[in-house]
């Protein structure tokens, strides 16, 4: 596959609520609205929540992943280390609570990246990460990871 951009739909039960973070607080730009549905640009890629009901909501199942429990149904953003710095002041300053907390993962091992988890009001979840060698979003060769 070539490197196109992603679409991403997700539901969320109050579109109010889903505004103020991803358009407030994440500083996406809006695109085309509808009474039950919003775009956003997400970095330079097509989100959209999709309004439902608060029941139709699904839980999520989790996954260990370097002594965290990582939400296995999560979508997010690999950010330059500067950027990343500039997301955690603002989520700070707007004073999002983090599902799993800024941390370094993986601390001296080739595939070493911050990373930190948000939910949205909808209870989605969202990881922002930063690796210290951007070349190894995709490496596969001599990780030791459990």
């Amino acid at each position: 596959m070539g490197s196109g951009l992603f679409h991403l739909a997700l539901p969320v039960d109050d579109l109010e609520a889903a505004a103020a973070f991803y358009g407030d607080v994440l500083g996406c730009r809006r695109g085309r609205t509808s009474a039950h549905w919003t775009d956003y640009d997400f970095g330079g890629h097509q989100l959209v929540v999709h309004l439902v009901d608060r029941e139709a909501m699904a839980t999520v199942a989790t996954n260990p992943v370097d002594g965290e429990a990582v939400p296995a149904a999560h979508f997010g953003l690999v950010l330059s280390w500067e950027d990343w710095d500039a997301l955690l002041e603002r989520l700070d300053a707007h004073g999002v609570a983090f599902a799993i907390a800024p941390k370094t993962r993986f601390a001296g091992r080739r595939g070493e990246q911050r990373t930190c988890f948000v939910r949205d009001p909808a209870g989605n979840y969202l990881e922002f990460k930063c690796f210290r060698n951007p070349e190894m979003l995709f490496a596969t060769d001599g990780l030791d990871y459990p």
